[in-house]
């Protein structure tokens, strides 16, 4: 085995790992037991949560998911399945889409009331990414140090969830 076919096992090795570790049960209040204390442990990781890792998901755990679900753009229904696992691990957004000019819905008005808040953004929350959504995207990502071009992908979504929205 040459050292890139070695290299690209580890890689499929680690990545069906991952995958693995991400099978995950669904959890919500009432769940009881080790998962929710690994949950317990995530979301004290994003001083979230600071009560006793007692593996029972009550109110303050369904309120705290609730939290770090709207931080990361998933619906805020407390219930944590595979996508809320996906971003408790991973710390950002997970499944949105890439967004640009001429894009337009209800992901397009959540960018623009993100953008709002980090005070990028002053006009209609219309759900259409137009030039004025184009050029708070820009500034945001320019004030970011990220890829100036108007483009909101992975790494500009990511920037997002950081800000208190």
């Amino acid at each position: 085995m040459s050292p890139s076919e070695s290299t690209k096992t580890l890689t499929n090795r680690a990545a069906v790992k991952a995958q693995a570790k991400l099978n995950k049960p669904v959890l919500r209040r009432g769940a009881k037991g080790q998962a929710v204390i690994e949950l317990q442990e995530l979301l004290s990781q994003y001083d979230l949560y600071n009560g006793s890792l007692n593996g029972i998901f009550d109110f303050t755990i369904e309120r705290a998911v609730k939290t770090f679900q709207h931080r990361v753009f998933l619906v805020e229904d407390g219930i944590v399945g595979q996508l809320t696992w996906q971003a408790l691990y991973s710390g950002a957004p997970v499944n949105m889409p890439m967004l640009r000019r001429g894009d337009q819905g209800q992901v397009v008005v959540t960018l623009q009331k993100v953008l709002y808040a980090a005070k990028d953004f002053n006009d209609v929350f219309n759900g259409v990414f137009g030039p004025n959504t184009e050029a708070a995207v820009l500034a945001f990502q320019k004030r970011n140090g990220l890829v100036v071009d108007g483009i909101v992908g992975k790494e500009t979504w990511f920037a997002l969830s950081k800000v208190p929205h």
